[in-house]
């Protein structure tokens, strides 16, 4: 099931490519290991029993999606003025010293605040827990971690690969800023996607 789910590209892989469209390679794998951390922090919320909470309190679920749409937006809008505003790929802020410990925040709060994966690690996660070998909680918290693993793995290639097209494709100052930009719009559609997406009850 991991396997499955990262070979499919989904909302963290979009956050990743645009982090690296606009940022480079350090930024998207920095991201990459932020985001795979938050989701883990859904997996022992999950494991606690806290995301179930969360799921069911339609409060609680809107108050968490709209953080992250937000969150999203606010990096889209921020990586938009980096692209369009550089003129060099040193002159990009994610360059300068401490760039890659705000994009292990970033993503970490991206992957934090995705309630789609609480409603899925609630629904999903405890199917495969063998509940007559007792553990419940360290067999959720192993399991999750496999699919954290996986999901570097998958996500990191993703990010790889956007930021070698990257730096094929920006030979000019003017490439660079479009291609920032794009990944910049890119977080932004997808903040407004999260937003708009999901239950409404």
């Amino acid at each position: 099931m991991s396997l499955l789910l990262s070979a499919i590209p989904g909302p963290s892989v979009l956050f990743v490519i645009g982090r690296a469209l606009t940022y480079g390679r350090r930024a998207a794998l920095a991201s990459v290991l932020g985001n795979a951390l938050g989701g883990y922090v859904l997996v022992i919320a999950v494991a606690l029993g806290v995301g179930a909470v969360v799921e069911r309190s339609v409060l609680l679920f809107n108050a968490v999606k709209l953080a992250g749409a937000a969150y999203l937006v606010f990096l889209g809008v921020k990586a938009l003025r980096a692209g369009w505003g550089s003129r060099s790929q040193t002159a990009m802020p994610e360059a300068l010293p401490g760039a890659g410990g705000r994009s292990v925040r970033a993503g970490f709060t991206v992957g934090v605040t995705n309630p789609k994966s609480i409603v899925f690690l609630t629904a999903v996660l405890p199917q495969f827990v063998d509940r007559e070998a007792g553990q419940v909680v360290t067999q959720m918290l192993l399991l999750g971690l496999a699919g954290a693993v996986l999901a570097v793995i998958s996500d990191g290639v993703w990010g790889l690969a956007a930021s070698a097209a990257r730096t094929w494709l920006c030979r000019s100052s003017r490439g660079m800023s479009v291609l920032g930009g794009t990944g910049g719009l890119a977080m932004i559609g997808l903040g407004a996607a999260v937003a708009l997406t999901g239950r409404a009850d």
